[in-house]
């Protein structure tokens, strides 16, 4: 009975190990299976925990490789940055401030998603725990991200769960759960390109 619940469902908190490397399976190798077989609704804690648990790692191992001259700072779960060079003393408070940025940054995450979730996907969506829920277990690729060059592009995996995740959670379609995830990309995207025709124009009406 509890192989069969440790298969399905949110990740345990009463099992925190063997949950974990479970989860981390399910969500990389059966995403479709794993989101699908989620509460939509229901404490947000443990999924969070999960988020936190994966940045957490991403800050110690990489860290680490800073600490010994093997690579420089890199963004470690959502948003949070790791500095470069750091000594002994920084490294300690990354470990420590990278959980409260984590859980700041999986909340506003999830909150922009879910706007567009109600907007694009409409009134049948399942509920803001769903969409938190997606977030949360995306943050898998954190494991991966310290890793030097190979850990951005394997983060890329993280866009492919979001997409499966939205797609399953909210029982939309793929096109719908594809305009989710990368609206604010793609916003973030112009508003930069927008700021560089900006600056751009300035400087050269300031040099004629």
């Amino acid at each position: 009975m509890g192989a069969r619940r440790m298969s399905e469902g949110d990740y345990d908190l009463s099992n925190p190990v063997e949950s974990f490397v479970d989860t981390v399976r399910r969500v990389v190798l059966q995403p479709v299976g794993f989101f699908a077989g989620l509460p939509r609704s229901g404490s947000l804690l443990n999924p969070l925990v999960f988020a936190l648990i994966c940045t957490e790692i991403s800050v110690i191992l990489g860290g680490i490789l800073g600490l010994v001259g093997v690579r420089e700072g890199f963004v470690a779960g959502y948003g949070f940055q790791v500095p470069e060079n750091q000594d002994f003393g920084e490294f300690i408070g990354s470990v420590i401030f990278a959980p409260i940025g984590s859980a700041i940054s999986v909340f506003v995450i999830a909150g922009i998603a879910h706007l567009l979730v109600m907007l694009i996907v409409g009134a049948t969506n399942s509920g803001f725990g769903a969409t938190f829920r997606v977030a949360s277990y995306a943050a898998v690729t954190s494991l991966v991200s310290w890793i030097p060059i190979i850990g951005g592009l394997l983060g890329l995996y993280g866009i492919y769960l979001a997409v499966v995740g939205i797609r399953e959670m909210h029982q939309t379609t793929t096109g719908k759960a594809v305009i989710v995830v990368l609206f604010p990309v793609i916003l973030i995207l112009l508003l930069a390109l927008l700021g560089l025709l900006v600056a751009g124009a300035v400087f050269f009406s300031r040099m004629s």
